[in-house]
């Protein structure tokens, strides 16, 4: 039986008060989590809190070689936990090993970065003062991931975090709350209290998180509308807050675009998880005189991706993660369709599958700017294609969203490359590599997508504060006022 993992034990929570997971694929109960109580939730932060003091003393080497130790557990487990990975989530289970893979990568990455750097020395005004600049941790931090990438997306913020001299509560999704909790085993090396994990919902259990008088900063990925009643709420105490919300971007198909290249790639951008990405291709826009074969080339390369449950190894795309998840998608290529909107393919249940959350990758034509399956985040497998006719429209169109998370183009023009990465708003721009990650570059997004960034030396940044020592080492007497 899974349960909250506090102080460096198992805590099973009430048996009658639990949370039940499902797998997508076939809509049976897997297994049970606690629905935290308040109570659990304090137990959760004070253990963090009596653990930091503690913890942010631990010398940088030492903490590497504990973050390094974690990474190199997580790849023993990596097939353990891509599976649950999969029975939770629906990912297929290749590009589970995957993420297993990039969470231990990002361990590594921080457990360097982290021993590294701890401020520095800056010119003096003086020649008897030294001026120090200190990064120092803010204290307990909570972690609340989406269920997405239940475990990329939490190792982004809790290894940073924890190379940075933090403690962290961790609130992972309830949607896929299994792996997460699994993680406790690669955990174990680190002193108790140094990482926990409570599970319950985002309504009552993460909000009621956010605002525990203890918790010093929170780092969320989810939706706008969350990231914002968050933000509201951590603004109350001032408490830092690092968000990375929603996506709608945008993919430009320049005339000089390989089609053979292009069709592949934009569909990896747009089916990839059955579209549940935050850096998703949500808008494609095609130059006109090559929008004709990319649109039939594009359509029948989508109908050669198979569907099916994830564990299953010829399954490209598998379901989507929740009912209500496919619904909202369905609604919005329904809506999309009345307005006038070409459907080319796929946008339905599958019938071969009588049970779980499939959905066909749908391809659609006809579309504009007024339609809410153009301008409001899907993150489902739909794909949106339009045209333009110079690159200036194609710049104007990848820009007119509220969202800022990244943007694709492709193109062997360098002079467009050099227009699209400095006038699209979007924090990650891809040119011939759609959706390619480096743990090194910083990642987050533009205008609603939120602020802050992860990975990369601004990933630690964002855990640490700022202090400047004046530091007189002469102690000499001074005039303190001005003569007048």
């Amino acid at each position: 039986m899974y349960g909250h993992w506090i102080e460096g034990k198992m805590v099973k929570g009430s048996a009658q008060n639990r949370i039940e997971v499902k797998n997508p694929a076939t809509e049976e109960v897997i297994d049970t989590v606690p629905s935290g109580t308040l109570e659990e939730l304090d137990r959760a932060v004070q253990s963090a809190k009596k653990a930091f003091p503690q913890w942010r003393k631990v010398p940088g080497v030492q903490k590497a070689e504990l973050l390094h130790e974690i990474a190199a557990k997580l790849r023993e487990q990596k097939e353990d936990l891509a599976r649950i990975l999969t029975l939770e989530g629906g990912k297929p289970f290749r590009e589970n090993v995957d993420e297993v893979t990039w969470v231990a990568a990002c361990f590594d990455y921080y457990a360097e970065l982290g021993r590294n750097y701890m401020g520095r020395v800056i010119a003096p005004v003086e020649p008897s003062q030294l001026s120090l600049v200190i990064k120092e941790p803010y204290g307990v931090v909570a972690c609340i991931a989406p269920w997405n990438y239940p475990l990329l997306l939490t190792s982004w913020k809790v290894a940073p975090a924890l190379a940075a001299g933090n403690t962290v509560v961790i609130k992972p999704s309830s949607v896929t709350p299994l792996s997460t909790i699994a993680l406790h085993k690669a955990f174990g090396a680190l002193p108790p209290g140094v990482v926990n994990i409570i599970t319950g919902s985002g309504e009552k259990l993460g909000m009621a998180l956010i605002r525990h008088r203890d918790i010093r900063m929170v780092a969320f990925t989810g939706s706008v509308e969350a990231g914002r009643k968050i933000a509201r709420t951590a603004a109350e105490e001032f408490k830092k807050v690092h968000l990375e919300l929603g996506g709608k971007d945008p993919f430009v198909v320049c005339e000089d675009a390989d089609l053979a290249v292009a069709t592949k790639g934009v569909a990896w951008a747009a089916f990839l998880n059955a579209g549940q990405v935050c850096t998703s291709t949500e808008r494609i826009y095609v130059h006109k005189s090559i929008a004709r074969e990319f649109t039939e080339r594009f359509v029948e390369f989508t109908k050669t991706l198979r569907l099916g449950p994830g564990m299953e190894p010829t399954t490209d795309i598998g379901p989507m993660a929740g009912e209500s998840y496919r619904k909202k998608v369905e609604d919005q290529i329904q809506e999309a369709v009345s307005q006038g909107a070409a459907l080319l393919h796929g946008g339905k249940r599958p019938k071969k599958f009588r049970k779980g959350y499939f959905l066909e990758p749908t391809v659609l034509t006809r579309v504009d700017h007024t339609m809410r399956i153009v301008k409001e985040e899907t993150f489902g497998p739909v794909a949106p294609i339009m045209t333009f006719k110079t690159f200036d429209e194609a710049i104007e169109l990848a820009n007119d969203s509220d969202y800022g998370l990244g943007a694709c183009l492709y193109t062997n023009d360098a002079r467009k490359v050099k227009r699209f990465f400095e006038e699209v708003k979007a924090g990650t721009i891809w040119i011939n590599d759609p959706l390619s990650d480096n743990d090194a570059g910083p990642f987050g997004g533009m205008k609603s997508t939120g602020g802050g960034r992860e990975l990369g030396e601004e990933g630690i940044e964002e855990f640490r504060e700022t202090k400047h020592v004046h530091w007189d080492f002469e102690m000499r007497a001074k005039e303190w006022w001005y003569p007048y």
